[in-house]
């Protein structure tokens, strides 16, 4: 029997206006999954975590959370419930410290008073934040940066934990550091739903990944299923 979902889209649709962006897509995420959701530029993956976030208002369909509706519910009561997006270009306050911007992380009333607590569980996963606390977040590597948005969102703790393009602009040693540490995040608990181009890297730590093509899910499978699919390494792994 399958887990119940923790997170459960149906039917969503997205627009930009009169511009329609998804198209009726279905997914769940249950309860300690990694799903990833991959496809190529314009396929909706970037929309469709705009959407669970409350950025965007769907069209149509349900958001379902822990059994309750989100598609209504605005950002930052989203926030609350337990959905903590990681957003693509990691939008730190640059003339902020580290310890500063992981510590706006905590702006919820739970988070808040264990705050302390949270900002050690992230400077165990990440040591060189640690060394850096006091450094002006605009003056860290692209990698730390990277590394503060993940620990910042974690400072919520949060049961569904979304990465938008987590890998973009990082040198291929950090990407390998990257993946290592959000397996990592996993395997302390958080749900994880991955949006990201590097193919490979997302689907060999899902437990499952959805194809999105043209706004709409078009292939889905286990992440060793989708590794070793024909249209799949051919489209997106480079296979002959």
């Amino acid at each position: 029997m399958s887990p119940e979902p923790l997170l459960e889209v149906t039917d969503l649709e997205v627009a930009y206006g009169d511009v329609q962006v998804i198209w009726g897509i279905s997914f769940t995420v249950a309860r300690g999954e990694t799903v990833t959701l991959i496809g190529p530029n314009g396929a909706g993956k970037t929309t469709t975590l705009r959407a669970l976030s409350g950025l965007l208002r769907p069209r149509a369909g349900q958001i379902r959370f822990r059994g309750a509706e989100l598609s209504q519910l605005s950002a930052h009561e989203i926030v609350r419930r337990g959905v903590i997006q990681i957003p693509e270009g990691r939008k730190l306050w640059p003339r902020m410290t580290v310890e500063e911007n992981l510590l706006l992380g905590a702006f919820v009333p739970t988070a808040r008073r264990t705050a302390r607590e949270h900002l050690e569980r992230v400077y165990t996963l990440f040591p060189r934040l640690q060394a850096r606390r006091g450094q002006l977040a605009g003056t860290l590597s692209g990698g730390e940066q990277q590394m503060c948005a993940i620990g910042r969102g974690l400072m919520s703790a949060p049961e569904l934990l979304m990465f938008d393009e987590p890998s973009l602009g990082l040198a291929p040693l950090l990407v390998n550091e990257l993946f290592a540490r959000i397996g990592e995040i996993a395997r302390q608990g958080v749900t994880i739903l991955l949006v990201e181009q590097k193919v490979a890297s997302s689907l060999e730590i899902a437990d499952r990944g959805y194809i999105l093509e043209g706004g709409r899910a078009v292939l889905c499978g286990t992440g060793k299923e989708l590794l070793q699919n024909d249209y799949v390494q051919r489209s997106y792994l480079g296979a002959v």
